[in-house]
This record gives structure tokens, C-alpha cells and sequence, in this order.
């Protein structure tokens, strides 16, 4: 009895490694899907090695206690290339700072899945097309600032079931329609949509839409 009990301990402890080194491989697969698309003239993420069981010790990458990744830090790194879908199984993570960049591409639909996210900044960067309506999917998400890039389409509506959200900026884009008025767009002040040229100011509720050829 003695010897089942102590294998069966044996058995649960290495059964805890696996889960643990799988999930950790999963979230270092989906990190160097990243650095794969991005240039890093100045090797910040030199320390991104495929090979490590774990992230948890790349630098710019924060993990939890569980060594789950939580952070992404590579604002202002001189990075260029694009986001990832892969990102969106990340599903711990909690900051997604890549502002103060080149980055170009579209934001993909995916990082919708980051339920855990409480901030993403994308700011200063060259992304275009459409801000994704699955971003309305992030519940936990306070800080959303898409600011000067090259954004264009509608604001999504989807962006107002977001109860937690205290901050949007997307000025200086080329977002068209009208801005949305429900939930937090309430408390978010004018300015932060500003130097979008064909947004047509707050939503009229109730009226037909401002802008039928938005794109």
C-alpha cells in the first residue's frame, strides 16, 4: 500500500510538470510567433529563446506565480513588422504594451480571446484597417489607447458593453461614423476621438446613421 500511495505521488507531481511545461511552451510558441514577424534593429528581444521550456525568463516578458505569462512591455523599442494572431492564446496576459513603434498591419481579431487583458496600447504605431468588434469580448479591459496610426472604419459598438473601460483614445486616425455615447464612451471626453477627419461627432440615438458609405 505504501508503494502504490508513493507512486501515485510520483505520478500527480510529474503530471503537475507537464501541465505546466505544456502551458508554458504554448505561451514562449505564441511569443516567438511574434518576434518572428517583428525587425529589432536594437536586439530587445535577443533574449526570446524557443528553446526555454518557459518565457518566464525572457526579458520584457512578467509572469504570475503560476508562470503564466501577464506582461508584454516593448513600448518605444523600435520595432517594426506586425501583430500576430497567435497572441490571442495568451490567455493570462494582462498588459499588452507595444506603443511607441513601427509597427504596421492590422490588429488581429484573435487578441479578442484575451479575456484577462486590462490594458492595450497600441498607441503611435503605423496599424491600419479596422478596429476588430471581438475587442468588445475583453470585459476586464480598462486602458484602450489605439491613438495615432493609421486606423479607419467605425468604432465599434461592441466597445461599449465594456463595463470596465475608463480610458479609449483613438484620435488621430481615419475612423469615419459616428462615435458611440452608450456605457463608457458616457465619461470619455471629445478630445480623444479628435483628428479622425470623417468621424462625424456623438452618436444620435434612435437617428439613422451619419455615415452609410463608412468603410
Amino acid at each position: 500500500m505504501v508503494g502504490f500511495k508513493a507512486s501515485s505521488l510520483i505520478w500527480v507531481c510529474l503530471s503537475l510538470v507537464l501541465v505546466n511545461w505544456v502551458s508554458g511552451n504554448s505561451e514562449g510558441d505564441a511569443l516567438y510567433a511574434l518576434r518572428k514577424s517583428l525587425n529589432d534593429p536594437n536586439n530587445v528581444l535577443q533574449s526570446w529563446d524557443p528553446n526555454l521550456v518557459s518565457p518566464c525568463t525572457w526579458f520584457h516578458i512578467t509572469c504570475n506565480a503560476d508562470d503564466h505569462v501577464t506582461r508584454v512591455d516593448l513600448g518605444n523599442s523600435n520595432l517594426s513588422g506586425h501583430l500576430v494572431p497567435e497572441l490571442g492564446t495568451l490567455e493570462h496576459l494582462q498588459y499588452l504594451e507595444l506603443y511607441k513603434n513601427n509597427i504596421q498591419g492590422t490588429i488581429p481579431c484573435e487578441l479578442g480571446n484575451l479575456k484577462n487583458l486590462i490594458s492595450l496600447d497600441l498607441y503611435n504605431n503605423n496599424i491600419s484597417g479596422s478596429i476588430p468588434p471581438e475587442l468588445g469580448n475583453l470585459q476586464s479591459l480598462v486602458f484602450l489607447r489605439l491613438n495615432d496610426n493609421q486606423l479607419t472604419g467605425r468604432i465599434p459598438k461592441e466597445l461599449s458593453k465594456i463595463a470596465s473601460l475608463k480610458v479609449i483614445d483613438v484620435s488621430n486616425n481615419k475612423l469615419c461614423g459616428p462615435i458611440p455615447t452608450s456605457g463608457p464612451f458616457e465619461h470619455i471626453p471629445l478630445e480623444n476621438f479628435e483628428n479622425n477627419p470623417r468621424l462625424e461627432g456623438p452618436e444620435l440615438v434612435g437617428l439613422a446613421s451619419y455615415d452609410t458609405n463608412c468603410v
